[in-house]
């Protein structure tokens, strides 16, 4: 089919005088595509949408407020079963959690028609709720009501609220529906409370420094909750996400960590084997667990049947995307993803990684920029908004001064920093700076995306950029003996395939270095995961670089730059030490300049 494009360049070749004008117009059309996008948010809502506001507790203690937490949460989420009605996800209003609210800005953030909030009291063993319904375009009340109920009927509340609201937006609700709106999730308030702590530290990892420790802790809790509840399902489902994230990121990529996953999705599907959580919860082990992307996709099918307010469906299938090559659609779904979840800035975050692998840098920055406009102080935003220009034009300022900043207002941010220091350090060679990057590195290695270098291979590429050659060669050794182990233990983990096969190439073992990287790649081919499998080609070329065989890694270096999926950038390859073996090589040039940005520095 003849595109746009095409006919255009057809018209530009026979009529040059007008070239301008039509360039001008395309580019205005883009524009106006990406405004059209980011305005889309703040136009008309829909009449049958709400969001549910975390209830105001008033008093200070605990209990009270774990009960108006209870009150919200229960009410957000039966109304979210609900098909005719949209429903703002959980992370874009815990934001309005303190402080007065304006309803109307509320509404206009959040592109609904009306608000529900309340407030809960506790008093020997009563709960006293207040509960309205306000119309975000007239800051009208449409709906009040006073609660006066013994605190074991909190379950029954949120029901009553939610059948309440669906009727109030004159919403239909199916009888499967109402069956769902009716159901409590359990009759144990301790576990209930235990699966809230958890579950808010799990939708908390996304970007976050803490995501081993806070995963491991919502374990904890949720096995404390469906201990005292066994038929406890919302807390099975969010305990295999957790067991589940845990193995993909590679904090415990065991068999053992595995067995726990199944073992809790068993009980998911016992109890409710139909249910959208239930397909939910088998897509995200298909996902994060097998690499089994067509049957994660067909789980995430049926889980949007029951599940029609649900944003993890949507961005989930466009994680599927994304490692399918497929980054357009990626894009598609993380949209409607923030459609229904507008101020969780991580899926914003999550957008601006699609837009920089596919090189689409001014949208990388826009995006991150409508992240700070959200969280102006979170950290990892804010390194990453520098980062942008670091890859794209290999300028290391932006970086050096935000990270410098940051530091000089909060010492204590050092270990959520170390990574990107480390890595700026090398690529500035300043050795200084990278011991100080090492002082405050965590002890459970330094990860690059999820490829399981242990601590003691940046330890080693610090002293070897120092000179200190034995030095170099002691950690590089004590890391590659902790990478053996593992990669004995599992076989078949590609990642660490790869980093044993990184260390062994700087170790000069070069049989053995060659034989891991092109297994690891083996396993994980670029065709098969677009995101892993060109992270491991492009280790692969480092590998062939470090034992001296430049060809294979041009070839190979070539090839990673060309994927969909690949993190090769031209401030990447300018400036990183460890392409340092090309770097006299003209083709390695050639690659370089391939990437080089198109346009000059605003």
């Amino acid at each position: 089919m003849t595109t746009l494009f095409t006919l255009v360049r057809k018209w530009v070749r026979r009529k040059p005088a007008i070239a301008a004008v039509i360039t001008l117009s395309l580019a205005l059309a883009v524009a106006m595509g990406w405004n059209a996008w980011t305005s889309k948010l703040s136009s008309r809502p829909v009449t049958k949408s709400v969001a549910v506001l975390p209830f105001e507790s008033l008093s200070s203690d605990k209990e009270n407020a774990f009960f108006a937490d209870a009150v919200y949460d229960g009410v957000s989420i039966k109304l979210a079963k609900v098909a005719n009605l949209k429903v703002i996800s959980h992370n874009s209003v815990e934001k309005y959690r303190r402080g007065a609210q304006n309803t109307q800005e509320i509404g206009r953030a959040l592109n609904v028609a009306y608000v529900l909030e309340g407030s809960v009291r506790r008093e020997t063993g009563r709960i006293h709720l207040n509960a309205q319904l306000i119309d975000t375009r007239t800051d009208v009340h449409v709906w009040a009501q006073e609660y006066d109920r013994d605190m074991s009927d909190v379950f029954t509340l949120q029901s009553e609220i939610a059948q309440k609201i669906a009727d109030q937006l004159g919403a239909e609700v199916s009888s499967t529906e109402k069956a769902a709106i009716q159901e409590p999730p359990t009759t144990d308030l301790v576990a209930y409370d235990s699966y809230l702590r958890a579950k808010d530290l799990i939708n908390g990892i996304s970007f976050s420094t803490r995501a081993k420790e806070d995963l491991m802790q919502a374990v904890q809790l949720l096995d404390q909750a469906v201990a005292r509840d066994p038929l406890f399902f919302l807390a099975y489902g969010e305990l295999a996400r957790a067991h589940d994230r845990i193995y993909f990121l590679g904090f415990d990529h065991t068999d053992a960590r595995l067995r726990l996953s199944e073992t809790a999705l068993q009980s998911i599907r016992r109890l409710r084997p139909e249910s959208g959580e239930t397909h939910l919860a088998l897509a995200q082990h298909l996902y994060w667990a097998y690499q089994d992307f067509d049957r994660a996709r067909e789980e995430l099918a049926t889980a949007r049947h029951t599940l029609p307010n649900e944003s993890r469906i949507p961005l989930m299938a466009g994680y599927i995307d994304q490692r399918q090559g497929h980054m357009e659609k990626s894009l598609e779904e993380m949209k409607q993803a923030l459609e229904l979840d507008p101020r969780d800035f991580s899926i914003l975050q999550r957008i601006s990684l699609t837009y920089q692998l596919m090189r689409r840098y001014k949208e990388t920055a826009a995006t991150l920029d409508r992240v700070l406009a959200i969280a102006p102080n979170d950290i990892p935003t804010r390194v990453r908004r520098a980062w942008v220009d670091f890859q794209w034009r290999a300028d290391p300022k932006p970086l050096h001064a935000t990270i410098e900043t940051i530091l000089a207002k909060d010492p204590s941010a050092a270990p959520i920093l170390v990574n990107q220091s480390l890595d700026l350090a090398l690529c500035e060679r300043d050795p200084a700076a990278a011991e100080r990057a090492l002082a405050a590195m965590p002890t459970d290695g330094c990860y690059d995306e999820n490829i399981p270098f242990p601590n003691g291979w940046c330890q080693g590429l610090a002293a070897w950029f120092r000179g200190d050659q034995i030095a170099a060669r002691g950690a590089f050794t004590k890391a590659r003996k902790e990478l053996e182990q593992v990669v004995h233990d599992q076989p078949q983990y590609a990642a660490a395939l790869c980093a044993l096969g990184v260390i062994d190439a700087v170790l000069g073992n070069k049989g053995d270095a060659i034989r891991e990287g092109e297994r690891a790649v083996g396993l994980i081919p670029a065709e098969k995961n677009a995101i892993e499998g060109a992270m491991l080609t492009q280790y692969l070329a480092v590998i062939y670089a470090w034992t001296g065989d430049r060809n294979r890694a041009i070839e190979r270096l070539a090839e990673a730059a060309k994927l969909p999926g690949s993190h090769v950038t031209y401030g990447h390859l300018r400036l990183n030490p460890l392409w340092d073996p090309l770097r006299a090589d003209p083709r390695f040039e050639a690659i370089i300049a391939s990437l080089a940005p198109k346009e000059p520095p605003k």
